[in-house]
């Protein structure tokens, strides 16, 4: 399983066999944020990504940073 948000993202919608513009369209998001999403862009509005990350039962959050 890929590890980076964009690769999660990506493989849930094949694992559910949605086009890009269904998951927009159940999400409540834009086409262009969800290519944008998957395309690893580095800057994102975090409430449409857990829009998006909700339908797959998962959202983002803050995590304490491990000390190295």
């Amino acid at each position: 399983m890929n590890t980076s948000l964009a690769g999660f993202i990506k493989e849930k919608r094949k694992q559910l066999g949605l086009t890009q513009p269904e998951l927009a369209e159940r999400a409540g998001v834009g086409l262009r944020f969800i290519r944008e999403l998957e395309k690893g862009k580095q800057s994102v509005r975090l409430d449409k990504v857990n829009q998006v990350l909700a339908l797959f039962g998962s959202e983002i959050g803050v995590i304490k940073k491990l000390e190295e």
